[in-house]
């Protein structure tokens, strides 16, 4: 039985090794990313191949660049010489993937590319290989060494294909200046497309489910309105409605420590003044964003208009709640 303590080790070092390829392959990055994504911008299709693990990143590149909305599809090197190879059309362009350069399915692919007027971009690990001799573009991909222990296992080679895929869809993404509404259209019922199509006024909480107290109620009262709507928290408004704090579930509690005798104490002794608030127009994911990047995690947010006009809250829950 092998020690526990090594094995964590090892697979320190492996992700360490690839961290280390890819800092390693970031100067290999140069204008032909450039001309590969003008090639894909003006293709009517896009169409990724590969084969073996080359191939498994292939699929992720053509489901990446349909998320994008550029028509984009995995065509097997295998299959395509038995009918799938139909797909293809003139001024198509292809991403062909291969370590060696030289992989027999993927090699025999090219002559029927170019028959049919294809443009070829090459992401390959040998630059004096055939495939790279062949191709329009050469996106190189070549690692020293894979980070497994045998050096053999697709490792280091696989995670570098893979962030050349992901550079391809990031310029790609600047160049048609896609914008988070066009990305959200590809995503209509996932939570992506939620986050940023979905406003907070869509899920909020509001009018008589809004809890909310004026600034001269008591802490007692606070409590009631707290427990009587069932959000976890309480709004404080001035008399024109504003917002003047909050006070949570986790507010209370702190609140019931360090007093003995509540019976006289104000709300505004105890709530949160000037809490971190978000606009109703906002989109959903701006809200978790609000939420979740602080180094104190929040779980509810009121929700203002203009002049800081108290109009609802939502909670964390909500934001989770509306991918069902």
């Amino acid at each position: 039985m092998i020690d526990n303590n090594i094995l964590v080790e090892e697979a320190r070092r492996v992700v360490e090794e690839e961290i280390d390829a890819l800092n390693r392959y970031k100067p290999s990055i140069n204008d032909s990313y450039a001309e590969a994504v003008n090639l894909i911008i003006s293709a009517k299709k896009l169409i990724v191949s590969g084969i073996g693990k080359s191939g498994i990143i292939g699929e992720k590149i053509a489901a990446t660049f349909s998320s994008l909305g550029k028509p984009s599809f995995f065509l097997h090197p295998v299959e395509s010489l038995h009918g799938d190879i139909g797909i293809v059309e003139k001024n198509d362009v292809i991403i062909l993937l291969s370590k060696s350069g030289s992989t027999e399915e993927v090699v025999r692919l090219v002559p029927y590319l170019k028959s049919r007027s294809s443009k070829i971009i090459a992401l390959v690990g040998n630059l004096n290989s055939y495939l790279a001799r062949n191709a329009d573009v050469i996106i190189d991909c070549s690692v020293d060494k894979e980070a497994c222990p045998l050096e053999i296992a697709p490792t280091s080679s696989t995670i570098v294909a893979m962030a050349a895929g992901d550079a391809l869809a990031g310029a790609y993404i600047i160049a048609t200046n896609l914008s988070r509404e066009d990305f959200s259209k590809q995503h209509p019922l996932g939570q992506i497309g939620r986050n940023i199509t979905l406003t907070v006024r869509d899920v909020m909480h509001k009018n008589h489910h809004l809890p909310k107290i004026e600034v001269s109620a008591t802490f007692k009262e606070a409590i009631i309105e707290i427990s009587a709507k069932g959000l976890g928290c309480v709004c404080i408004v001035d008399e024109d409605n504003r917002l003047m704090g909050i006070l949570t579930d986790g507010d209370v509690r702190r609140t019931l420590q360090k007093h003995d005798n509540i019976g006289k104490l104000l709300v505004t002794e105890v709530m949160k003044v000037r809490p971190v608030s978000i606009n109703e127009i906002s989109f959903l994911g701006d809200a978790l964003s609000l939420m979740e990047q602080r180094e104190s995690q929040i779980s509810v947010l009121p929700v203002v208009g203009e002049n800081n006009e108290l109009k609802g809250v939502i909670r964390l829950h909500d934001i989770v709640r509306s991918g069902l």
